[in-house]
């Protein structure tokens, strides 16, 4: 990376809630999103909690004229987009808009739109089937439509690289930037609940409960028995760090540098040998110009499933062995669900806790599965460095690194207990 890519604001659709302010104070409480499903009837299901989104109103960000050809996943990525630039104080004149972007991910993208069209044109004949929703099926919809309502002629892309969507995105984003090809650009990504995926997913038997116990999210855990889904959209404006201080921006991180691997697995499942997320870390490193002792917290990718949390723990303990000062680990999918491309939520949610000196829970660890510092109330610490780790399943690693912009300069000792954020 020639320049330095600074987060300069926030934009989120959460189950904790919308905008930046709602999402860190109950992030940072200790809530968590997980309840009864209500959207639609889950009792046929043996898994009936869900991360919803609640209280979520879009036409408080999106224009009327244009929020009725959206999909709830366009919605999301709209308002998402919207609050990330007024946070950023982003203020641009028309000929500005030709470099600035969007480039989110995606794991399943409008699964909701793209079920609801295919049943009108399988049972009810192609005449039947609604004109206006097919722009809403394809993964490019959130990033196009965020763009349009915006005006933003910059860089648009979508990425899907299932569960590490969002961080590749982010990782894409921050290369554009530092290359000196755009001045900003809206980086994140996130999907939608839907009942289409949920059956498909309860079929495979693919979430909590899988062994008959109680339906919960364990992150980490030795009694975790899958994942509980969620859903939400997370961006960040990301700019040049010098262009972002000459206007006097807030600036709550930088990305420093990020990494990517891949390994062979099955097909929707992770690898046994933690070769394959050992080298996105080790790569991210490099590329941040750090080593591993730096790194002060990791916004871990388990969510609660037998395989994914053993194969990030066994990574972790490579990355940092026994017998070093090891990073404090949170996984935010306790609180948020497995919402599959969330790592623009949980970008977020990391440059806020560097901006704060904070971190969130391992909301639903009790037993810890193995010997990391695992954080298991709100914590108030200094942070320099910290590591998103995006898994995906099929063998696909995303690790990025958030930086404060003087963490070099100053780095504070963590401290050795946990207390309750005030």
């Amino acid at each position: 990376m020639h320049k330095r890519v600074a987060v300069t604001g926030v934009g989120v659709v959460t189950p904790l809630g919308t905008g930046g302010p709602a999402f860190s104070a109950a992030l940072f409480g200790g809530a968590t999103g997980i309840a009864p499903i209500d959207r639609f009837d889950a009792g046929r299901f043996s898994s009936r909690l869900a991360a919803q989104i609640r209280g979520f109103t879009p036409r408080d960000f999106i224009s009327p004229a244009t929020l009725r050809r959206m999909d709830l996943l366009s919605q999301m990525a709209t308002a998402s987009a919207v609050m990330a630039l007024a946070d950023a104080g982003l203020q641009m004149k028309a000929a500005e808009r030709d470099r600035v972007g969007v480039i989110v991910g995606t794991c399943f993208g409008g699964t909701d739109v793209a079920a609801q069209f295919g049943r009108a044109l399988f049972t009810e004949g192609p005449r039947r089937a609604n004109p206006i929703l097919v722009p809403n099926t394809v993964m490019n919809a959130p990033a196009g439509h965020a763009a349009v309502e915006l005006g933003l002629r910059g860089v648009n892309a979508t990425v899907n690289h299932r569960e590490a969507s969002a961080e590749a995105a982010l990782g894409y984003a921050a290369e554009t930037i530092a290359r000196g090809r755009a001045d900003a650009v809206l980086a994140g990504g996130g999907d939608v609940l839907s009942e289409f995926c949920f059956e498909v997913l309860s079929h495979f038997k693919a979430m909590s409960p899988q062994d008959g116990e109680a339906e919960a999210v364990r992150p980490f855990d030795a009694r975790r028995n899958g994942p509980v889904i969620g859903e939400g959209f997370g961006l960040v404006c990301l700019e040049d760090l010098e262009r972002a201080r000459s206007r006097g921006a807030r600036i709550y991180a930088e990305i420093r540098g990020w990494g990517m691997s891949s390994a062979p697995a099955p097909h929707n499942d992770w690898p046994a040998d933690p070769e394959g997320p050992v080298l996105a870390i080790g790569r991210a490193l490099a590329a941040a110009g750090i080593d591993a002792g730096a790194i002060d917290a990791v916004c871990a990718s388990a969510n609660g499933g037998r395989r994914l949390d053993a194969l990030e723990a066994d990574a972790l303990i490579r990355v940092f062995p026994p017998g070093r000062q090891r990073p404090l680990i949170t996984s935010l999918k306790g609180a948020l669900g497995e919402s599959f491309a969330s790592g623009g939520m949980r970008a977020a949610a990391m440059a806020l806790a560097l901006k704060e000196g904070c971190l969130p829970p391992t909301v639903g660890l009790e037993t810890p599965m193995a010997d990391l510092n695992f954080v298991r109330e709100p914590l108030n610490t200094s942070l320099g460095h910290v590591l998103v780790n995006g898994f995906a399943s099929g063998g696909t690693f995303a690790t990025v690194v958030l930086s404060r912009p003087d963490a070099d300069e100053d780095q504070p000792a963590r401290p050795t207990g946990q207390r309750r954020m005030r």
